[in-house]
């Protein structure tokens, strides 16, 4: 049975579905032909991440076609109720990424706590002709422990976000309106553990009361995040998204921040992917990378050894 990997797999997923007996293949096939592809060489499971796109049309055209499955957790490149009406599996991965997505969230925190984000761009410039004065510059930073999180979407990532809050020192406080409270329980490398219950809180609280703020909610028809949540923000507030484009409002940021409402941010995901608003990637109070929350080696080798699992555990 045939497996396309459009969008590339993991090599510790393709030895899985080798020793299972699967033909998998890696070659990343054009959306515009992929239903010709799909047919003429008998795919049986077709993998993607978020560059290729599973709609109606594709899954009308390809009655082969057994299995979806999507490397990562958003599945809103795919019409997933469709899809499994027509009697396909639909599959993702949605735990195998969460950790890396919080590590990403706290990359850009202490980046933008400590003006990284501006600093290394400056130094190779300015470095040696203006050291004091970028050292005054950027001589302003904040510490993390003993802040306040804000995690709006309590879900796997909001929680992985939440365990290295934890960690870091920081106070965590949550909105999610499907979850009352979670068990959160962080491994040290001692063997030793901690446990924290969190009960959430009503969105309002949690913005009032953050220092920082990060986003993990799904893709939805509104702004999580507009100019009326702005404005109940502290003064100075830090925030991330590194969950879908088109959860904040990007027009409604850039006020936020040209106010000091909001005092620097970071994007991973953009609500004009791939190409984001160049008075985005020009503002010197953000933070930016090209949606790469999932993108490490472990996760990716975690993603490869689960879709693989549930595929076996289906076609096997």
């Amino acid at each position: 049975m045939k497996v396309l990997a459009n969008d590339g797999i993991s090599q510790s997923g393709i030895d899985a579905l080798d020793k299972a007996g699967f033909d998998v293949i890696t070659t990343t096939v054009a959306q515009e032909q992929l239903i010709n592809y799909i047919n003429e060489k008998d795919i049986a499971v077709l993998l993607v991440r978020s560059a290729t796109t599973v709609r109606k049309d594709l899954i009308d055209a390809c009655p082969g076609l057994k299995i979806i499955g999507r490397g990562g957790v958003g599945m809103d490149n795919i019409d997933v109720e469709y899809a499994r009406e027509k009697g396909l599996k639909v599959i993702n991965t949605p735990a195998a990424s969460s950790h890396s997505v919080a590590e990403l969230v706290f990359g850009h925190f202490y980046g933008l706590a400590r003006f990284l984000h501006n600093s290394n761009r400056d130094m190779p410039l300015e470095g040696d002709s203006n050291f004091k004065g970028l050292k005054k510059a950027y001589a302003k930073g904040t510490e993390l422990k003993g802040k306040t999180l804000g995690v709006l979407g309590f879900g796997r990532i909001g929680q992985a976000t939440a365990k290295v809050a934890l960690g870091v020192g920081m106070k965590v406080v949550a909105f999610d309106p499907f979850l009352a409270e979670a068990d959160l329980e962080l491994e040290f490398f001692d063997g030793q553990k901690v446990n924290f219950n969190i009960k959430t809180i009503s969105k309002e609280d949690v913005l009032k009361q953050s220092d920082f703020i990060s986003l993990h909610v799904p893709a939805q028809k509104d702004y999580v995040i507009d100019e009326a949540e702005f404005n109940m923000m502290k003064d100075g507030v830090i925030i991330a998204n590194a969950a879908r484009g088109g959860v904040v409002n990007e027009v409604a940021l850039v006020k936020a921040i040209e106010s000091g409402k909001v005092a620097r941010a970071a994007l991973d995901v953009f609500e004009k992917e791939p190409k984001p608003e160049m008075q985005l990637l020009m503002n010197p109070a953000l933070s930016l990378t090209p949606h790469t929350g999932a993108a490490t080696n472990e996760a990716q080798d975690r993603i490869g050894t689960e879709l693989a699992s549930q595929i076996i555990n289906i076609l096997g």
